[in-house]
């Protein structure tokens, strides 16, 4: 399998040598054999659940502006040692993407009640969709841009379709 795919076990070590492979294959979670997108967002999906749906506003946006720069960095770092520009295994994309993706869930002056059960689970289905479907912009985006940003910002822009989405059906 080509490089793209399949981390070899020195690839794998060169990634989890830094603190920006850490971060950028999302804790681990990047390292799936399978569906590495998935995992990330399901890992970023429980970090939600656990750590940030509490959160106030301005320090919610506050730390995904942080989390965008720090990936940036991250994914740039991670893709040079590994060789290949957006592997599959950085996965911090996905969760700055998620973490947008679940924005209309947080509690504001906007909305009135908590959001249902099912809002999380689906604004997890909807940033995967957009984020593996690639309308566009995002298409072109991911095309275009490379190194850090590239992997980052198309899943920032799926995170914010996917939130338009579930602030209309939340």
């Amino acid at each position: 399998m080509s490089a793209k795919k399949v981390l070899t076990p020195a690839q794998r070590r060169a990634l989890l040598a830094t603190p920006a492979g850490w971060l950028a294959s999302g804790f681990g979670s990047g390292l799936a054999p399978v569906a590495q997108g998935t995992f990330g967002s399901l890992a970023a999906l429980v970090l939600w659940w656990l750590l940030l749906r509490g959160l106030d506003w301005p320090i919610y946006l506050g730390l995904l502006l942080l989390s965008f720069a720090v990936g940036v960095w991250a994914c740039d770092v991670a893709g040079r040692a590994l060789g290949v520009d957006d592997h599959r295994s950085l996965v911090w994309d996905e969760f700055v993407g998620q973490w947008i993706a679940l924005l209309p869930l947080l509690a504001s002056p906007l909305r009135s009640a908590p959001p249902a059960w099912w809002a999380p689970l689906l604004g997890f289905l909807l940033f995967r969709l957009f984020d593996v479907w690639k309308p566009w912009p995002i298409r072109a985006l991911d095309r275009r841009l490379k190194g850090g940003l590239g992997v980052m910002v198309d899943d920032v822009v799926a995170g914010l379709f996917a939130a338009v989405v579930l602030r209309f059906c939340s």
